[in-house]
């Protein structure tokens, strides 16, 4: 997970404002990100198939013109430091809209992809200060966003069993259809590397692999995707495709207010469970020593069988001689001599 990379930091202070810095080149010598006049498209809006293209439907990476991938711009009339609710806004605000694009590309559903920014940036605000002094924060939120979209226990889920409506074109739907039938890992690789610029190291560290199996699963996914796309397509083109999947349809975010209230919320909700389970462990364990027996109770062992005993027989009836007995006896109980009494001397 994103919070076992770097090491945590015990305090939650006011942030430092980071201006915007001048754009770092990209690992492959393209840049990795851009708006209307990006190098990717800068020559044209209008897509290979001659259909016109929203000018912010270019970029998955979360950077503007001459933006660092790191800079997170600063909050309109703030002072020279932010609070920490301003601060995760300009965060929320900076990075939401691309990462809800990026989260649909690699599950092919709106509404999970929503779900895992939201998750994504109420883990970042339980997490503050770790990622407020942060090298990379949009990194952060990214690889967390990623690791829920990508989770393998949404298949269980009962609003996850049906898949969404494809895209109207046809285009789209193929690529969407080829992206889906890679492997998690393979995916997620080709959404970095061709998706949102990360040369080959840092998409190697964020998917958790060596840069050998990071270049093997990149290779991999673009074969599947040359041999399933009808038409061919380079790095740039499916970049520029992969763009305008994931900007077809709605990708509002939610308000960064809701989110931090719902990360909160869902805080509480788990404290107060992991405090009921303490006492229901508490109270189990004090019954048990209450109840539990103080001494060694050796067991019964069990019965053995004894041989060379003869059976019991069974009474038979009397003869002539033990009936008059017992009548006598019997007579002499009621009618017999008295009895004899001790005398003291």
């Amino acid at each position: 997970m994103p919070g076992d990379r770097r090491g945590s930091v015990p305090e939650q202070g006011p942030v430092p404002v980071q201006g915007p810095e001048p754009e770092a080149g990209s690992g492959r010598g393209a840049p990795s990100s851009g708006g209307a006049e990006s190098g990717r498209g800068r020559s044209s809006r209008t897509g290979g198939r001659g259909r016109r293209r929203p000018s912010w439907a270019r970029a998955l990476r979360p950077s503007g013109l001459n933006r660092a991938p790191g800079a997170v711009p600063a909050a309109r009339q703030a002072g020279p430091y932010l609070t920490p609710a301003q601060a995760f806004d300009a965060l929320y605000a900076y990075c939401a809209p691309a990462l809800v694009r990026q989260a649909y590309l690699l599950t092919g559903r709106r509404d999970l992809a929503h779900e895992s920014v939201e998750r994504a940036f109420q883990r970042a605000w339980g997490h503050w200060p770790e990622v407020a002094r942060d090298p990379d924060p949009a990194g952060w939120v990214r690889a967390a966003a990623h690791d829920w979209a990508l989770s393998p226990w949404h298949r269980f889920r009962r609003r996850y069993r049906h898949p969404e409506p494809p895209p109207p074109d046809d285009h789209d739907r193929a690529l969407l259809d080829a992206l889906l039938s890679l492997p998690p890992p393979y995916r997620r690789t080709l959404v970095l590397y061709d998706g949102v610029g990360l040369d080959l190291p840092d998409t190697a560290a964020e998917t958790e692999a060596s840069t050998r199996a990071a270049a093997g699963r990149l290779l991999y996914a673009r074969e599947v995707l040359a041999e399933r796309l009808p038409e061919p397509a380079g790095p740039r083109e499916l970049h520029d495709r992969l763009a305008e999947l994931a900007s077809s349809g709605r990708t509002r975010a939610a308000e960064p207010a809701a989110v931090r209230v719902g990360g909160e919320r869902r805080a509480r909700l788990w404290t107060r469970t992991a405090a009921a389970v303490t006492v229901v462990l508490i109270g189990s364990t004090a019954m048990t020593l209450h109840t539990a027996p103080t001494h060694y109770v050796p067991p019964v062992p069990p019965g053995e069988t004894v041989r060379g005993v003869p059976p019991r027989a069974a009474p038979g009836p009397l003869s002539d001689d033990q009936r008059e007995l017992r009548d006598r006896l019997r007579e002499a109980l009621l009618d017999g001599p008295e009895r004899l009494t001790p005398e003291a001397r």
